[in-house]
């Protein structure tokens, strides 16, 4: 099986059609740009999304939360650079705060002081 096809200046169609996604283009309008059918853009999504759902069956919680659409769109040049869609992005930032510790120094809300029971 070959390996990823660079495409857009990303490492993959996929990750170009995540980062086309996420600045808001119409599956119709990420086809045309790539060059590949619709129905390929839908499959490279799928793809996508069953392999972060393997994920999620590993360990890390299925599930959502809601995030201001506004806040979503300010993320999604961000998300583009990367090659991943907003969403993505976010989860990502979320998961190294928690990992590394760093909630209460981005709030600076002086609640680390206050300790856990708080």
């Amino acid at each position: 099986m070959p390996g990823p096809i660079p495409c857009l200046g990303y490492p993959s169609r996929t990750a170009a059609v995540l980062a086309l996604r996420g600045q808001g283009l119409s599956s119709r309008q990420i086809a045309r740009r790539i060059g590949i059918e619709v129905k390929t853009v839908t499959a490279l999504e799928g793809a996508h999304n069953n392999h972060r759902k393997g994920f999620e069956r590993q360990g890390r919680p299925a599930g959502s939360i809601l995030v201001d659409p506004a806040i979503v769109r300010a993320f999604r040049p961000h998300a583009a650079r990367r090659g991943m869609s907003a969403g993505a992005l976010i989860d990502r930032m979320l998961t190294i705060a928690l990992e590394d510790g760093l909630i209460d120094a981005l709030l600076d809300d002086n609640a680390a002081e206050a300790g856990p029971d708080a």
